[in-house]
């Protein structure tokens, strides 16, 4: 993870529950080598899909910010899943998309309780 070189974005509603999403930009920011933010999901998750970054993830996207990017990425041998490790669907509200290294640790650094935000143990 500390080499790896990450992509995300922020809903536009981030003020209404900020704590969660900064919990988990936080945390990744300090493991992996950098964090970048480019503003298009589609275009984040083509990224990974070519190699450009290692992971994405986010939340509160739409049909339309995922259905495309995530089929590339998946078809180019990105793992593609919601935080639950389950397979992602398009009308689900988070995306964790990763190359196969790094896809079960940036899982786990995405375990955050909602309750504390603080990292899930285990």
């Amino acid at each position: 993870m500390e080499e790896s070189l990450l992509v995300t974005g922020f809903p536009y509603d981030i003020n209404a529950n900020p704590g969660i999403l900064l919990e988990r930009f936080n945390q990744l920011v300090l493991a992996a080598q950098a964090v970048r933010r480019l503003g298009s999901a589609a275009l984040d998750l083509c990224f990974v899909a070519c190699g450009r970054f290692d992971g994405f993830w986010e939340e509160r996207l739409k049909p339309w910010d995922t259905a495309a990017g995530e089929f590339i990425a998946r078809e180019a041998g990105a793992k593609v899943t919601n935080f639950g490790n389950q397979p992602f669907a398009i009308d689900q509200l988070e995306i964790v998309a990763a190359n196969t290294h790094i896809h079960p640790q940036l899982l786990d650094m995405l375990r955050i309780d909602a309750a504390s935000n603080k990292p899930l143990d285990g």
